[in-house]
């Protein structure tokens, strides 16, 4: 196996195999944006003369090669490189010989992961938050054509007071509108280029940090080269932190639905193709999606505190305990993008009942709220109010005698089932994904 720092002495096999581990397997992601790093930094080489323009023109046209080697799938790692960055420079050494060794010029292998990983964590940024749009639309959609189909709320596990469709789907498309400020200050964290802090220290070519800078299209620049390469784990753990807010969202929307399609509430279901049966209960229908997707959940919940705890007690510079975060936040990338698309598709398939309330007195107490309002309304104190309903209820003769609709509850104000801001929701998830 080729490495790049080799001096002439080969490491043992089995502490190659175990530093290494499934590095090589991680890197393979990172492939179009290492090229993509090369390219700007070459360029910013021969601006400060560190390459000749003819070096440069040769060095683009190859790694423009790779690049297309990598977009055909056709792009592997080879047993004698360690890494991507060395089957990177193997390629170009197969073709331009000892031109191919002057690409890693002014930079380390450090600096060099660093604006890899962070190109890849802001694309994969930008596919969730086009992800979430995608599901925030849907339940926004959801919210508007079930809005006058009541729901009972619940509180404590107990029937409360009267919720509606509108309310429940809306509810989970606001949160994600938290979860995508989440994310866009995060992507601001992760958008900043660290290309030239080398191996932390900087380096003694005249390099042009804010050539590099303009060409990958970061935001900022990390300035302080040692601050650049603490960047390393603070980003992976801020990313891991915008996904789990992500997740807790979807974690509570699945359990939601496990719970409404249960027998005992009814109040959702899906095609018979969406869910699965029982081995010996015929009549089973089982929210199985919604459990998978509750577990995953959990998981990318998880990460980020595997990578807090991998990240702590280090002090600044880099450590090859780095090497390890890939394991930990690729997965929970790849799941969380998988759960949205999920989610999405079973919403697509939702069928919503519409008749809880009507033809059945189990949810009247939820409507006692409703009366003690209507007598307060009339004049009567709200205690008074409270304690002669409160009786009713006890004694077993409490009867709501309104009307059991949306409409008929008259709730008017921002947020109520009656109003549920589907437009300002709107707004604020426009301004929350403008990164």
């Amino acid at each position: 196996m080729q490495t790049l720092w080799n001096k002439g002495v080969e490491a043992a096999q089995a502490v190659e195999d175990f530093t290494v581990g499934r590095d090589r397997e991680m890197d393979m992601r990172l492939a179009k944006y290492d090229v993509t790093g090369s390219k700007a930094h070459i360029a910013m080489l021969a601006k400060v003369g560190l390459l000749a323009k003819e070096e440069e023109a040769l060095l683009q046209k190859e790694l423009d090669n790779i690049l297309d080697m990598i977009e055909r799938g056709e792009f592997v790692l080879e047993d004698i490189a360690e890494d991507i960055h060395s089957q990177v420079e193997i390629c170009l050494t197969r073709k331009l010989g000892d031109l191919g060794k002057k690409i890693h010029s002014g930079r380390s292998r450090n600096d060099q992961v660093l604006v890899d990983l962070k190109l890849y964590m802001r694309a994969e940024l930008e596919e969730i938050r086009e992800a979430v749009l995608q599901l925030f639309e849907k339940l926004q959609s959801l919210s508007e054509q079930h809005k006058d189909v009541i729901l009972p709320g619940y509180t404590h596990g107990q029937i409360a007071m009267p919720s509606s469709f509108g309310m429940w789907f809306g509810a989970y498309a606001e949160s994600l509108c938290d979860d995508m400020y989440m994310l866009g200050a995060v992507y601001r964290v992760v958008n900043q280029n660290p290309l030239g802090s080398a191996a932390g220290y900087g380096s003694s070519f005249p390099l042009d940090r804010e050539k590099t800078t303009r060409d990958l299209h970061f935001e900022d620049l990390n300035y302080n080269s040692v601050a650049a390469q603490m960047s390393r784990g603070k980003s992976e753990l801020a990313v891991a932190s915008a996904l789990g807010s992500l997740a807790s969202t979807l974690n509570k929307f699945a359990s939601d639905c496990c719970m409404y399609m249960g027998s005992n509430y009814r109040f959702i279901s899906f095609p018979d193709s969406l869910t699965t049966g029982s081995s010996i209960m015929p009549h089973k229908k089982n929210p199985d999606v919604w459990e998978i997707m509750r577990a995953k959940t959990n998981g990318i919940m998880s990460a980020q505190g595997s990578i807090a705890q991998l990240t702590a007690n280090l002090p600044h510079g880099y450590h090859r305990d780095f090497q390890m975060l890939k394991e930990l936040l690729f997965p929970a990338i790849d799941t969380t993008k998988e759960c949205l698309a999920m989610c999405v598709y079973m919403l697509d398939n939702i069928i919503v009942n519409k008749e809880i309330v009507s033809g059945s007195d189990m949810y009247n107490d939820m409507f006692t709220v409703e009366e003690v309002n209507k007598m307060v309304l009339d004049g009567k104190p709200f205690r008074d109010a409270y304690r002669e309903v409160g009786v009713a209820v006890k004694e077993g003769r409490f009867s709501y005698t309104g009307a059991k609709t949306v409409e008929g509850l008259h709730h008017t104000h921002q947020g109520s089932i009656g109003n549920l801001c589907t437009e300002k929701i709107s707004q604020k998830m426009s301004r929350a994904a403008r990164w």
